[in-house]
């Protein structure tokens, strides 16, 4: 339900955000994996910013996507990935901070050829 605040009403709406950077351990990102409806949302990780790309996609994403029987079969040089949406190219070896992610983004990825299990996706 959205709320609505009405000024007129004499009471102004203000509260202090409680998903701000301070807040958490580390800058959260949400990962998807796109047509692996297994995982029916993007995944939220604290990731340090210092971390490498090429770290997240070798220790990060197989904690949380090894499971699907698809995951062993992906081929990392065809993968493509998006950024809030559009298509974008990380640069493995700089940190997540350099590859412009910061708290709260969204990033997932494409993996031709594996639409989900059996197919499902296609």
């Amino acid at each position: 339900m959205s709320v609505v605040a009405n000024p007129a009403a004499g009471v102004p709406y203000q509260f202090p955000m409680k998903d701000v950077r301070e807040n958490f351990p580390a800058p959260l990102l949400y990962i998807g994996w796109e047509d692996h409806l297994m995982f029916c949302s993007p995944v939220c990780v604290p990731l340090p910013p210092e971390m490498p790309f090429g770290a997240l996609v070798s220790q990060v994403l197989p904690g949380i996507y090894a499971e699907h029987p698809d995951f062993e079969r992906v081929d990392w040089n065809t993968v493509q990935w998006f950024r809030s949406g559009k298509p974008w190219t990380p640069d493995l070896a700089a940190s997540l901070a350099a590859n412009g992610l910061g708290h709260k983004d969204v990033i997932r990825f494409r993996t031709p050829g594996l639409t989900g299990i059996n197919g499902s996706c296609s």
